[in-house]
């Protein structure tokens, strides 16, 4: 029986406390050290993927970023991060949306997604995942998605991901996206536990390097 995607998440922002769910990370480093190595400007166009009530938001603003856009599909989730934001809120553009719905009206310099993509795990919705992320990505953004590796959980809140590899994620990709950096990273758990993550950095692939390859 497949679940209603949106009721699960609405339930588990609902019931869990901020520091009860595995994704806690009040200090997003991995994401933020993205912004120094690629030169993101502080006038970048921001947009977090599955963003929800994570702290990235909160420290991107910290940092002097002036726009920035968190996406969701859970409305609890935004509400919390908005409370917890205070009259920061209102700096941030929040859309509460299923990212296979979502219908980009601005070009994004830097799209970024920790854990939201290996929720997908039908073709259809992967390729649409990819159709509306060209269509956001600026020409010369960055796309900074990542995943649960080869060696990370199978499940994430009772919901089954499909994992990636280095290799596996960069061909997911391909043709339409230029992969310029890959690794893996291990997160700690409010529990205790370790997830590794695969990170993918990509750019739009270009006219001339479709011609060169």
């Amino acid at each position: 029986m497949e679940i209603d995607k949106k009721e699960h998440w609405e339930t588990i922002y609902k019931t869990k406390e901020l520091k009860e769910v595995s994704w806690y990370q009040p200090v997003p480093q991995t994401s933020l050290d993205f912004l120094k190595k690629y030169n993101i400007p502080l006038d970048a166009k921001i947009i977090d993927i599955g963003g929800g009530d994570s702290f990235l938001a909160d420290n991107l603003l910290k940092l002097g970023y002036s726009d920035i856009t968190v996406l969701d599909i859970s409305e609890e989730a935004i509400s919390k991060a908005k409370r917890r934001l205070g009259s920061d809120a209102k700096k941030v553009n929040w859309i509460v949306s299923d990212v296979t719905d979502f219908k980009p009206e601005v070009k994004y310099d830097f799209w970024h997604d920790r854990a939201a993509f290996h929720f997908l795990t039908v073709e259809k919705d992967i390729l649409k995942y990819q159709e509306i992320a060209r269509e956001g990505l600026a020409k010369n953004g960055i796309l900074a998605i990542g995943t649960f590796s080869k060696t990370g959980p199978l499940k994430c809140s009772g919901i089954e991901i499909k994992q990636y590899s280095e290799q596996s994620l960069e061909e997911r990709f391909k043709p339409d996206f230029t992969l310029i950096d890959k690794f893996t990273v291990d997160h700690n758990t409010p529990f205790g536990t370790v997830q590794n993550f695969v990170f993918g950095i990509f750019k739009i692939q270009t006219r001339s390097q479709e011609v060169d390859n």
